[in-house]
């Protein structure tokens, strides 16, 4: 299984703060242990501590490191960056104002 989209989804959530790894962990572990998929939050921090290293080395990557040790946030200095902050950003304000994405072109009856 695949911890990905869950690492980048709380990082962009996070902001420029960022999170440290630990609370990555726990948020990656609760959204994919289920009743039917049981996993160990040793194996989910291993994963998740390995994709943080690799993905936040190069200057140019996706994630970079914080202002303290064991800190990490989404690198808005790119523009792959700052475009996902916007895409999350735009899809989070939809949702809370309540924005239908369907096209009804139907009349009201009141």
């Amino acid at each position: 299984m695949s911890y990905d989209s869950e690492i980048i989804k709380v990082l962009v959530e996070a902001g420029e703060k960022g999170l440290s790894i630990k609370k990555i962990v726990q948020h990656v572990y609760n959204a994919s242990n289920s009743l039917f998929c049981m996993i160990t939050y040793d194996e989910v921090y291993t994963y998740v501590a390995q994709y943080l290293l690799l993905n936040s080395k190069s200057k140019m990557s996706l994630i970079t490191r914080g202002n303290r040790r064991g800190i990490y946030k989404i690198n808005t200095k790119i523009n792959e960056g700052q475009q996902l902050m916007l895409q999350f950003g735009i899809h989070e304000v939809e949702e809370t104002l309540g924005v239908a994405t369907t096209d009804d072109r139907e009349l009201s009856l009141f």
